[in-house]
């Protein structure tokens, strides 16, 4: 009788520990995930929106190609 007590109370200590690992586990990875974006800018000719890493910056204006570029400073 007194062993089944004793392995029961070992049980739920093992439960507890588990779910209160898993909540930590939880808790960590919601705040490992920041939520960044980047910025777009707009074409100069024709307006589309592109992410600033893959716009073509001539003269402080911004471009979708470099054909618009060039057509924009004629």
């Amino acid at each position: 009788m007194l062993i089944k007590l004793i392995l029961l109370a070992l049980g739920a200590w093992v439960v507890y520990r588990l779910v209160q690992s898993y909540g930590r586990r939880i808790r960590q990875e919601d705040t490992t995930k920041p939520e960044t974006g980047e910025d777009m800018v707009r074409c100069a000719h024709c307006g589309v929106h592109l992410p600033r890493s893959e716009s073509i910056v001539s003269h402080g204006e911004s471009f979708c190609t470099n054909e618009h570029r060039q057509l924009h400073q004629k």
